[in-house]
C-alpha cells in the first residue's frame, strides 16, 4: 500500500466518531424538541457518545428508543462494551473511577492490568447476556437488548467477548502492531514521522478549531496508540477490543490477520475532547490551552455518567424514587476542581481494585436508565427497515456516519417520521482528504439527502454535520 494511500489513516473500522457528541433531539436538529416516545436510528455512530448526549435533554415523561446499525460485529460488540461500563453502578464503582475506565478503553490501545480486569469482567456478563438471548430470546438487561440479532450474529458476538475475555496467550505486541500501520501509512515519511504528526495536528486539527488538542498528548497517541492517561501506572497490556480481523490476499491465499486496522490520524479526541460547555476548560494562557482535550474528555463523560446515575436506578434498589425532572445538566457545574476533590490522579491509584471473582456478585447491578432502551439491529438491516411496518414513519431522527452514508437512498423517507431530522457526518475530520474532497464529499451528502426527501436547514451550528429536515408531504 503506497504512502498517503486515501483514507488509510483512518483504517478499514471505525472505533470511534469523527466528530462530538451531539444531543439529536434538540433544536439544532430540530424545529421544535420532540417529546414523548422518541426513536432514533444510529447507523454507524460507533461509539455510544450521541446516545449519552442525547439522554441528557430528555425530560422524565420522555422515553428514548435508540436503534443501531453498525457495519461488523465487532465494532457492535465494543459498542455493548462502552454501554455495559456506562452503566456500572456509581455504588461499585465511583463516577470518576468509571470515567477514567471508560476511556481508556475508548481510546488507548494499550491499558492498565486492573482496566483489563474490569473489560475482562464485562466481556463474561455480556457473553452470559448474549447466551441468554439466544437460549429465551428474552434479554437480561432492559436497557441492552440484542434479541433483533440473527442466531449466527449473536454466536459471533459471543466468540468476540469470549476472545476478550480470554485472549491468546502470547499476542502479538500492540505497540508492534500500531508501528506497523504508521510505516505502511507513512511510507518514505516515517523517518520525519514527528513532524508529520506536527503538521496533521496544527496545519489541519488546528485549523479546524480543535486547538485544545495538545501536542504533546497528539504525538504521544501517534506514536504509541495511548490517549488517555489519567492515573501513573503502566499502560502494557494490550486493549482486545480494539483489535479486530481482517482478511488480506496473500499469494493468492486469503489470510485472516488479528491486529489494530482502525484510525491512526484523527485521534480519539474527536468524541467528547473538542467541545465543552465549560468555558473555563477553554481559557488561554499566552496563546495556549490551560487544559487538553484529555481533561475535557473527563469532565464531559464524567457529565455524561452523572447524569446517566440522575435518571438510572440500580437493578437491584428499583424501589430507588426516580428524579421528576430532566437530568439535563451543563458542564458548567463539573469543574476540574470538582474532579480533583473526587479523586486526584496521584490517590485514586490506591483505591483498591475489586477483583473479578468480588466483582461476579454484582453481575446485574447496572443502573436501570429510566425510559431509554437500546436496540441493536443486523449490519445488513437498513435496506430491509422500510418492508417491516413497525418501522415505517418511525425515527424522528436518523444519524449516519461518514463511512456510512453510501447506504443510504430514497427508501429513508419510508422509515422516516413527518417531523424527522437526518443528521450526518461529514469528513473535515478525516486528515488523509484534502479539502476539495471534503467539500466534494459534503455535496455529495446533500444529493444524497435532498433524493431521499430531505432538505437541508438553513440555520447549521456546525460544519462537521449536515442537518437535513423531511420535506412536507
Amino acid at each position: 500500500m503506497s504512502a498517503g494511500r486515501t483514507v488509510e489513516g483512518a483504517g478499514g473500522v471505525t472505533w470511534w466518531g469523527f466528530g462530538p457528541a451531539r444531543d439529536l433531539l434538540n433544536s439544532d436538529t430540530h424545529r421544535a424538541r420532540p417529546h414523548g416516545e422518541l426513536n432514533v436510528l444510529l447507523v454507524g455512530s460507533a461509539d455510544p457518545r450521541h446516545i449519552l448526549k442525547t439522554i441528557t435533554g430528555l425530560m422524565d415523561t420522555d422515553t428514548l428508543h435508540v436503534w443501531v446499525i453498525e457495519n461488523s460485529m465487532e465494532v457492535l460488540a465494543r459498542q455493548l462494551l462502552l454501554l455495559y461500563l456506562s452503566l456500572l453502578n456509581p455504588e461499585n464503582m465511583s463516577r470518576h473511577k468509571k470515567t477514567e475506565v471508560f476511556l481508556e478503553v475508548f481510546g488507548n490501545s494499550e491499558i492498565r492490568k486492573e482496566t483489563e480486569e474490569t473489560l475482562k469482567h464485562a466481556a463474561a456478563q455480556l457473553s452470559l447476556s448474549i447466551t441468554n438471548t439466544l437460549s429465551s430470546d428474552s434479554h437480561s438487561h432492559p436497557w441492552l437488548d440484542t434479541s433483533l440479532l440473527k442466531f449466527k450474529e449473536r454466536d459471533e458476538l459471543v466468540r468476540i467477548f469470549k476472545l476478550w475475555e480470554r485472549p491468546p496467550s502470547v499476542p502479538a505486541s500492540v505497540r508492534k502492531v500500531w508501528d506497523a500501520r504508521v510505516r505502511q501509512h507513512l511510507g518514505t515519511r516515517y523517518d520525519s514521522r514527528l513532524g508529520c504528526f506536527d503538521w496533521d495536528l496544527t496545519m489541519k486539527l488546528h485549523q479546524s478549531d480543535c486547538g485544545v488538542i495538545g501536542k504533546h498528548q497528539y504525538v504521544k497517541w501517534r506514536e504509541s496508540g495511548v490517549a488517555f492517561e489519567m492515573r501513573e501506572g503502566l499502560y502494557q497490556t494490550a486493549n482486545q477490543s480494539l483489535l479486530s480481523t481482517r482478511v488480506f490476499n496473500h499469494r493468492g491465499d486469503r489470510v485472516a490477520v488479528r491486529g489494530y486496522w482502525g484510525d491512526i490520524v484523527s485521534s480519539p479526541y474527536l468524541s467528547f475532547g473538542i467541545e465543552t460547555e465549560n468555558k473555563n476548560l477553554l481559557k488561554k494562557q499566552n496563546n495556549q490551552h490551560l487544559k487538553t482535550a484529555q481533561d475535557i474528555s473527563e469532565v464531559n463523560v464524567l457529565a455524561l455518567f452523572e447524569c446517566l446515575s440522575t435518571r438510572g436506578s440500580s437493578l437491584l434498589n428499583e424501589d430507588q424514587p426516580n428524579p421528576s425532572s430532566s437530568c439535563c445538566q451543563s458542564t458548567d457545574s463539573i469543574t476540574e476542581e470538582k474532579i480533583q476533590k473526587d479523586a486526584p490522579a496521584s490517590q485514586t491509584h490506591t483505591e483498591p481494585e475489586q477483583h473479578p471473582a468480588e466483582q461476579k456478585t454484582h453481575a446485574h447491578d447496572l443502573l436501570n436508565v429510566s425510559g431509554v432502551k437500546v436496540s441493536f439491529l443486523s449490519p445488513d438491516s437498513l435496506s430491509k427497515l422500510p418492508l417491516k411496518n413497525k418501522y415505517r414513519s418511525l425515527f424522528n431522527t436518523i444519524f449516519c456516519s461518514a463511512s456510512m452514508v453510501h447506504q443510504l437512498d430514497s427508501s429513508l423517507r419510508e422509515i422516516a417520521a413527518p417531523d424527522a431530522a437526518l443528521v450526518i457526518e461529514l469528513a473535515n475530520f478525516l486528515l488523509d482528504l484534502s479539502k476539495e474532497q471534503v467539500s466534494g464529499f459534503a455535496d455529495r451528502v446533500k444529493e444524497i439527502a435532498e433524493e431521499s426527501g430531505f432538505t437541508a436547514t438553513h440555520d447549521q451550528s456546525s460544519d462537521v454535520y449536515a442537518i437535513f429536515t423531511r420535506k412536507k408531504d
